[in-house]
């Protein structure tokens, strides 16, 4: 029985990225400081709110579709992995 490889993070379409991130306690913290609210968390609603905001869509499907989207998308990813540690400092 083939056992089924499982996808890397990076791998994934950006709207699957973006809904796993809305669930990440970390990044509903990163969120709410970038909303102006230091010691709170949001919640996934509030987190993706945040994400469709910051990307400038009315869904988080759009980023299959949109690159200007995608891009703005991929510009928050790379700012909350600098927030988070995993990188040095933004690109």
């Amino acid at each position: 029985m083939p056992t089924e490889q499982k996808k890397r993070f990076e791998d994934l379409p950006p709207s699957t990225q973006a809904g796993i991130l809305c669930n990440d306690p970390r990044f509903q913290t990163f969120a709410a400081q970038r909303c102006g609210y230091p010691d709170k968390q949001l919640t996934q609603g509030g987190a993706a709110e945040y994400v469709r905001q910051v990307c400038q869509v009315s869904s988080r499907c759009a980023l299959l579709h949109d690159q200007a989207a995608a891009d703005r998308f991929q510009a928050l990813r790379t700012e909350f992995d600098a927030w988070t540690g995993k990188l040095a400092t933004p690109r």
